[in-house]
């Protein structure tokens, strides 16, 4: 059973007759989703040489295991399964074909096209001093950069988030640094177990760090239906479990008033008030002081 963006996906690649290279495929793949979709079937983040999606090369070694696409080292392509797939997949072929005749560009002029017009996915490029831009082009993308933020403390969970949109957030909040603060940091979900989120935050330059020992076992999380539920809980880490972490915590501490990141602590939960990172918020708060207030995002 194929999600919906593994269809546009492929459509996309028929439309381009069946194959295109690794960095083409990933802006074109990009403009489409933004051009031609109401809700992009993918998120990107600004990368090496531009737009690009984690979720979209989890999804090819999937498709590359059901047989719809080939193992390539160096570019995308259909196999005739996939073909079959994709022209299967009722997406209106106008569209994509229209859109494929707009960007005739490949290589570096289809990612000097990709940056004038979304400047923002030039902000980490490698790569865009030596690309065909002019100066106005090159001015939306330093204005596109994200502000200096000061050291500090923030907190995030990444339910309901994309990996993409969730260092998305990350970047346009100034972290330089995520405290992983689960015991266990495994999921289900796509990105966030720790290596493949550990690698994620490394390619947009936010360094990774996992404190295990701040986290709650599993166990106890087990039967939380209520807010009350979730209360009690958090009291007895605070009351049993914080007051023996004071190392991990002067970690943090150090992090932000001597290496002077900005911190980000993570977990899965969205609203902090249902997650213990605001229990470790609060106490680096009463422990250090108020420059170490935590925003929740």
């Amino acid at each position: 059973m194929l999600y919906d963006r593994q269809r546009h996906l492929l459509a996309l690649l028929d439309a381009l007759g069946g194959s295109s290279a690794h960095t083409d495929f990933q802006k074109l793949l990009f403009l489409y989703s933004r051009e031609c979709e109401t809700t992009p079937s993918y998120d990107f983040v600004p990368y090496k040489f531009g737009s690009f999606s984690f979720t979209s090369y989890a999804d090819k070694r999937r498709m590359i295991d059901d047989g719809l696409l080939a193992e390539d080292d160096l570019t995308w392509r259909l196999t005739p399964a996939g073909r079959q797939a994709a022209r299967a997949s009722k997406i209106p072929p106008l569209p994509i074909a229209r859109f494929c005749r707009q960007y005739p560009q490949r290589g570096d002029a289809l990612i000097a096209e990709t940056y004038r017009r979304f400047p923002e996915m030039a902000t980490r490029s490698e790569i865009v001093d030596r690309l065909p831009l002019d100066a106005a082009a090159r001015q939306r993308i330093a204005y596109a950069r994200p502000p200096h933020h000061a050291p500090g403390l923030l907190t995030i969970g990444y339910e309901g988030r994309s990996l993409e949109a969730y260092l998305n957030r990350l970047l346009s909040e100034g972290v330089t640094l995520l405290c992983d603060v689960r015991r266990n940091p495994l999921s289900r979900k796509y990105g966030f177990s720790k290596s493949t989120l550990s690698k994620a935050c490394e390619g947009v330059g936010v360094r990774y760090e996992h404190l295990p020992e701040l986290g709650i076992e599993s166990d106890k999380r087990q039967c939380l239906e209520t807010q009350a539920d979730y209360d009690e809980l958090f009291a007895e880490y605070e009351r049993k479990s914080l007051p023996h972490q004071k190392a991990a915590l002067a970690k943090i501490k150090a992090w932000i008033t001597g290496d002077k990141h900005r911190v980000a602590l993570t977990c899965f939960e969205l609203h902090p008030q249902q997650c213990h990172r605001h229990c470790v918020a609060e106490t680096l708060e009463k422990k250090f002081g108020r420059a170490l207030a935590a925003r929740h995002l």
